[in-house]
C-alpha cells in the first residue's frame, strides 16, 4: 500500500506498509506457528484478515506547531519538531473528516501546544475514536484547566462542525510524563458513552475505556470466543482482563443464563461494562473492578470455563500456577503478544493448545492478535 508518510520518511509506525498484505499476513501466521511449535496438536484456523486502509478507529493525535498553525500527528520528543499526520490512511472516514475540524478549532479557540522539550503550553495531545456508525468521541489531553472556558465557548461551533460528535471530553496530564493521557477526565458533553455496535451487541465507551483499534477484526475475535464457549456449553465462565466486556457479553449469549463473571482493573471500563448489562437487562452476568489474577487467586471457587485477554505481558507466573492447579477444563487464551503467550503455555504443561487462531488486528507492522483454546490434559 501507498503511504506518502512512510514513503518521505515522515513517520515509521509502519514497516510493513510496502510489502503485499498477503505476505504480511503469511509472515504473522508463520511467526505464531513457530512460538507455539511445541504443541503439533494445535489445530490453525484460517487466519482473520483486516482491510488495508480505513480500519483504524482511534486517532493519537500528539498537537505541535503553534495555536495559529497547528499540526496533528506525532512529535519528536527531543526536538519537538512536530509532523502533522492528518491524512494518515489507517484513520477511518469520520476521524480523517474530523482532523480538519479540530485543527481550525485550535486556531479559533487560540489552544497553545504543548512545547514538550521547554514544558510550556497546554495542549498536549487529541484523542479520536469512532464507532462503526460513524459516531466520534473527541478528548482533549491538557496539562491543566487552563483551557477548559475556550473549549467550552467553542461546543457549539464544534457539534455544529462535527454533528456525529458523541462524547467531548477534557483529560488532565499534568506531569511531563511519557503518557497519553491522565487520570483525571472532565467530561464536557451530555452523553458520556460512545456506543460500539459489535457484532449483534452495543457495548459502550467511557473515555478512559479501551477498546480494540480495529473495530471490523475485533468482531471476530468476539465471535471465535462466542463459538468456542458455544462448543463447550459451560454453566460458569469467567473473563478475566475483561475491558468493556467484549468476550463476557459474548459469551453471555451463547451460555442460556449461565454465570458470567467479568474482571478488569479500569473502573471506567468496568462501568461502561455494567451499562450494557443493565441495558440488556442480563441478570446472570456481573462485572467487578479488581486485579485479574488477585480476584482468581482469592476467589475459592472456580468457573467451568475460563477467558484470558491481558495485555501484552501475559497473565504472569501467579495466574498461570492458579489456572494450572485449578481443574478448569477449558481456557481460551486471547493475546495481542505472541512471545509471552508461548512463555504462559510453558507455565501451564497440563493445558493444550488445541485450536488456535491468528487475527490481524495491526496491519502494516509486526504485531497481531492469536487466540488459542486450552484443554485441560
Amino acid at each position: 500500500m501507498e503511504c506518502a508518510y512512510f514513503r518521505d520518511d515522515l513517520c515509521s509506525s509502519c514497516p510493513s506498509i510496502e510489502t503485499a498484505y498477503t505476505a504480511q499476513v503469511q509472515a504473522k501466521q508463520e511467526h505464531a506457528r513457530a512460538l507455539l511449535a511445541a504443541h503439533p496438536q494445535l489445530q490453525w484456523l484460517d487466519p482473520v484478515t483486516s482491510a488495508e486502509a480505513g480500519f483504524r478507529n482511534k486517532a493519537k493525535l500528539v498537537v505541535g506547531g503553534s495555536a495559529k498553525n497547528p499540526t496533528l500527528g506525532i512529535v519528536e520528543y527531543r526536538t519537538g519538531a512536530s509532523t502533522d499526520l492528518g491524512e494518515c490512511p489507517l484513520y477511518m472516514e469520520p476521524i480523517q473528516a474530523a482532523i480538519p475540524v479540530l485543527r481550525e478549532l485550535i486556531q479559533r479557540a487560540d489552544l497553545t501546544p504543548y512545547d514538550i522539550p521547554n514544558r510550556r503550553g497546554e495542549l498536549k495531545n487529541i484523542l479520536v475514536t469512532a464507532s462503526a456508525e460513524g459516531e466520534l468521541m473527541v478528548r482533549f489531553v491538557l496539562r491543566s484547566k487552563k483551557l477548559l472556558v475556550p473549549i467550552r465557548r467553542q461546543m457549539d461551533w464544534l457539534q455544529e462542525r462535527l454533528p456525529n460528535l458523541a462524547v467531548l471530553s477534557v483529560n488532565l496530564l499534568r506531569e511531563p510524563v511519557a503518557r497519553v493521557e491522565g487520570d483525571e477526565e472532565i467530561i464536557l458533553s451530555e452523553r458520556q458513552t460512545l456506543p460500539m455496535q459489535v457484532n449483534n451487541l452495543t457495548l459502550h465507551l467511557r473515555p478512559q475505556s479501551f477498546f480494540q483499534t480495529n473495530t471490523k477484526v475485533a468482531e471476530a475475535m468476539y465471535a471465535q470466543g462466542r463459538e468456542w464457549v458455544r462448543e463447550v456449553a459451560p454453566r460458569s465462565l469467567w473473563d478475566l482482563y475483561c475491558g468493556v466486556g467484549g468476550f463476557a457479553l459474548h459469551a453471555a449469549s451463547v451460555m442460556g443464563g449461565g454465570s458470567v463473571t467479568g474482571i478488569e482493573i479500569s473502573a471506567e471500563a468496568v462501568a461502561s461494562a455494567q451499562r450494557t448489562v443493565a441495558e440488556y437487562g442480563l441478570e446472570s452476568v456481573d462485572f467487578s473492578a479488581q486485579d485479574a489474577p488477585e480476584f482468581a487467586v482469592s476467589s475459592g471457587t472456580v468457573p467451568q470455563m475460563l477467558v484470558v485477554n491481558p495485555p501484552r505481558r501475559g497473565i504472569g507466573e501467579s495466574l498461570c500456577a492458579w489456572i494450572e492447579g485449578s481443574g478448569i477444563d477449558r481456557v481460551v487464551y486471547s493475546s495481542c503478544n505472541a512471545v509471552t503467550l508461548a512463555k504462559d503455555l510453558e507455565r501451564m504443561p497440563v493445558y493444550a493448545p488445541v485450536q488456535g487462531r491468528v487475527l490481524d488486528m495491526f496491519p502494516h507492522t509486526d504485531h497481531y492478535e492469536v487466540m488459542v483454546l486450552l484443554q485441560r490434559q
